[in-house]
């Protein structure tokens, strides 16, 4: 799965404007790659979990899909912990075929991973960060 450097930046600009709180979005793509990001409220403002906010969730469908794209994912940050799921992400992840971006620690050099997530288990996925 492919990514621009662009992108990135822009799921880490929204991840550190919501600190000290987790931040989340949701991923938008094509032909298997992750095209554009739309940056969402929390509506779960906490430093612990996130909940993405049902009126963007709905005005990001409604975007994609009038652009040809379909939503593919989400991200969202960890405030202090390693990019990767948590138990209660994995518990929450509803949609089974989507890619899961977690952003963090946010307090340091935040990483950038995918994941997969099937039944009660995350699997990394490859995200590739460039263009073309």
């Amino acid at each position: 799965m492919r990514i621009s450097p662009a992108l990135v930046e822009r799921m880490l600009d929204h991840c550190r404007a919501g600190l000290p709180n987790e931040a989340c979005g949701l991923l938008a793509g094509a032909g298997g790659d992750i095209v554009d990001v739309y940056c969402i409220a929390n509506a779960d403002p906490s430093p612990a979990t996130y909940t993405i906010e049902p009126e963007g969730h709905f005005r990001a469908l409604m975007d994609a899909e009038a652009r040809g794209l379909e939503l593919v994912g989400a991200f969202h940050s960890h405030v202090d912990g390693p990019a990767r799921p948590s138990a209660t992400d994995i518990a929450g992840a509803a949609e089974p075929d989507w890619v899961w971006v977690v952003v963090g620690p946010m307090h340091q050099e935040a990483e950038v991973r995918a994941f997969r997530i099937d039944g009660d288990r995350a699997f990394e996925e490859d995200l590739v960060v460039g263009d073309g």
